[in-house]
């Protein structure tokens, strides 16, 4: 059994799920294999936007994210810099998963800790840069594989697959063919497990 997470780190939701994720999956004995996709390329296509994008729903959704962080006993802030425009990010952690996978936990760790509990604008160069060197990246390294066309083009056959398989926000957890959308239905993934 596997559990696949369509997610980009731009998301609260996302960071959410992935500090539960590993621990449901290694309960039940699956695998949890990282999708990453671009979400504003999602949202583009299916006419889906962020929760932020309504002004109740926003507040809302920022109280129920708090909700869960406290349940889940891990620290989350809502990032006063959200939205973040994550291309560029995206393409990063495709490119270290493609061409670094060892280090793949270790850079998406960097980046949801940086946006969801320090508060880091990730939307300044020079923010990303420090982030990244603080993780022990070198930034050369990293925006080369930003930049490479095969990383580009896996980004985006990543965020094709997710729509056609009727992905329309993040994150959204495959078990087989059954799709679970949202943090907050963990509970779901977990019962398809068995």
């Amino acid at each position: 059994m596997k559990v696949e997470l369509f997610f980009d780190v731009g998301s609260p939701a996302a960071y959410l799920a992935w500090t539960q994720l590993p621990t449901l999956c290694a309960a039940k004995g699956a695998e949890l294999v990282f999708r990453p996709m671009l979400l504003g390329g999602i949202f583009q296509a299916t006419g889906n936007a962020s929760p932020a994008a309504v002004p109740a729903k926003g507040r809302h959704s920022t109280i129920d994210l708090g909700r869960f962080a406290k349940r889940y006993g891990v620290p989350m802030v809502m990032n006063p810099h959200f939205p973040i425009n994550t291309l560029q990010l995206m393409r990063a952690v495709t490119g270290v998963q493609m061409r670094q996978p060892e280090r793949f936990d270790a850079f998406i760790s960097a980046l949801f800790t940086a946006l969801w509990v320090d508060e880091v604008n990730l939307n300044d160069p020079q923010l990303i840069g420090r982030t990244l060197i603080k993780a022990g990246f070198a930034i050369d390294e990293i925006m080369a594989l930003s930049n490479d066309p095969e990383v580009k083009a896996q980004l985006r056959a990543t965020t094709d697959e997710a729509l056609e398989r009727g992905v329309f926000g993040a994150p959204t957890m495959f078990v087989g063919d059954e799709m679970f959308f949202g943090q907050d239905r963990l509970d779901f993934v977990a019962e398809a497990l068995g």
